[in-house]
């Protein structure tokens, strides 16, 4: 790497300073890397010089981004690492690789790398990949939070549509789970609106035409009332 390329000065870390995973199986080349984050303003959170070594590490550390190098010595390579990573902990990965080749690519493809830097990188390339890679991730996770907070919202959003059972004799409508419910308690339930009681004109006259104390007047004033402008 060309550690002239990099201009910044070491700075002090917060609790904001991007948290960077180093897997290389060469601690030369692991050792460069991590002299170059740091004096880029990163802070390397962690080494590790196999596949297995690596999720174990993940899952301690807990990285923001994990530079990782596909070919590792033992029996799990860093496309299988990054896969099981992604997986069960959702870390983001930026594959390291002196090779370029269609088999390899297309099997680093499956496990969605953040970015693929071909060795040897200058340090420059890979502040770029780190800088655009952390900042695709808060987007997409912005993205993510936003649909869940809009899918919260269209859940609290009740429409009635579709074809409703309901008695032709008492008007009570069956639900999703064979029971029959009254229709403003199931409206209610269904739907945000809300109902106040009251009686209309015909009423009246079903209910209390025969009553002597009942005034055809009284039915009227109820229907007036009623009556929109």
């Amino acid at each position: 790497m060309d550690r002239n390329n990099v201009t910044q000065k070491k700075v002090p870390l917060e609790d904001s300073t991007p948290r960077i995973m180093i897997v290389e199986d060469e601690f030369i080349i692991a050792d460069d890397i991590r002299t170059s984050l740091e004096k880029m303003g990163y802070h390397v959170c962690g080494l590790a010089a196999s596949g297995e070594k690596a999720i174990r590490l993940a899952k301690e550390k807990k990285p923001d981004m994990i530079l990782m190098d596909i070919m590792l010595k033992g029996d799990m390579d860093g496309i299988q690492a990054a896969q099981t990573i992604k997986k069960e902990l959702d870390i983001s990965v930026i594959f390291l690789s002196a090779y370029s080749d269609d088999a390899i690519l297309k099997r680093a493809k499956v496990s969605l790398p953040y970015g693929y830097l071909i060795k040897p990188f200058k340090d420059r390339e890979l502040k770029a990949a780190i800088d655009m890679a952390l900042y695709r991730e808060k987007m997409e996770k912005e993205k993510a939070r936003l649909i869940k907070e809009l899918e919260a919202a269209l859940e609290s959003v009740k429409i009635l549509s579709g074809l409703l059972p309901i008695c032709s004799h008492c008007k009570k409508i069956r639900d999703d789970k064979g029971y029959w419910n009254r229709l403003e308690e199931y409206i209610q339930t269904h739907s945000t609106a809300k109902f106040s009681h009251g009686i209309c004109p015909e009423c009246i006259t079903d209910l209390y035409g025969n009553e002597e104390w009942f005034d055809d007047d009284l039915s009227g004033a109820v229907k007036n009332e009623k009556t929109p402008d």
